[in-house]
């Protein structure tokens, strides 16, 4: 982190803390959580996979780690006996949060935020609680930085889910299926939103992740909530420096198999200074889209089947 950051007040916005089997990313996104004292900390845990060995230890660990609660906060957990997968226990979870809060942050294990992350968010969840035009806060810049010298935050088609925040009025809008994907990639639905190069990007994007999760070979909430993003034309503040850093690359992440993406978390200045101009940026939604080169691609997936062989 680029500068210490002192609170403008205390944290009144509760936090969801997604957990599963890695005590040593748990360990340091809780001490993060720790630092902002949140009033309300909900933790949901998918359960144990069968055939795994020592997983349902870690789970246990994880789940004590993640509770050790030593401020003045109200704790609800969530925590599966079996094993649901990333799509349907992580979509549950947020469900299950968006039940208690009309509003909150979301952080999974291995997404350690910057200080400054958690009031980023609570300021822009105030800011924009009705506007039915912004679905997300996001934490991550996927560029590290992004025009800092114009903006504190701008908006984007995408943003990004390692490390968030929203609303149940946008969560409520969840399609997990992706129902209507195919007859609107045909109706070209997704060039008339994002343009023609970009959107026929996305389009694809989407079918092949649909095509992947209905055949088994994915689980994932990621898509299926971007993809609703999309057909409500919702839109996501992202800061102008990323307020996250993913802490769980490599072989045992359940999506994260590559190398690290060397994006670190940093603090942003308050007050933040209102972007009045509400529109997302192209040119940072194509870098968002089509960062990530062929070699990296061939690689994530070497490690991630190297990883399934041994287990």
């Amino acid at each position: 982190m680029t500068s210490p950051f002192t609170p403008p007040a205390p944290l009144q916005t509760a936090v969801l803390f997604l957990v599963f089997n890695r005590p040593d990313t748990t360990t340091r996104v809780f001490e993060a959580i720790r630092q902002a004292k949140p009033p309300r900390l909900y933790v949901a845990a998918d359960g144990p996979r069968e055939g795994r060995g020592g997983e349902a230890e870690r789970v246990a660990q994880v789940r004590e780690i993640a509770t050790a609660v030593d401020w003045p906060c109200e704790v609800k957990t969530l925590f599966r006996e079996e094993n649901l997968g990333c799509k349907q226990a992580v979509g549950g979870a947020i469900t299950w949060f968006f039940e208690h809060e009309e509003q909150g942050v979301i952080l999974e294990d291995d997404c350690l935020p910057s200080q400054s992350f958690f009031w980023f968010c609570e300021e822009l969840l105030n800011r924009y609680a009705i506007d039915e035009r912004i679905f997300i806060i996001s934490g991550y810049n996927k560029q590290q930085t992004w025009h800092p010298e114009k903006h504190d935050y701008f908006f984007s088609n995408f943003g990004g889910i390692w490390g968030w925040a929203s609303w149940s009025r946008a969560w409520k809008h969840l399609d997990l299926e992706m129902t209507d994907l195919e007859k609107l990639a045909d109706q070209g639905f997704f060039e008339k939103l994002l343009g023609s190069r970009l959107g026929k990007l996305r389009k694809n994007q989407l079918l092949s992740a649909n095509k992947k999760i209905q055949s088994g070979q994915m689980n994932t909430w990621g898509y299926p909530w971007g993809y609703s993003r999309h057909i409500n034309m919702g839109m996501a503040c992202v800061p102008s420096k990323s307020l996250i850093r993913n802490i769980g690359f490599g072989a045992e992440a359940t999506h994260t198999t590559g190398r690290q993406d060397n994006i670190k978390e940093e603090e942003i200045l308050f007050p933040l200074t209102p972007n009045y101009f509400i529109n997302p940026d192209q040119s940072y939604d194509y870098k968002f889209i089509t960062n990530g080169s062929l070699v990296e691609k061939i690689f994530r997936r070497l490690i991630r089947a190297l990883w399934e062989k041994k287990y």
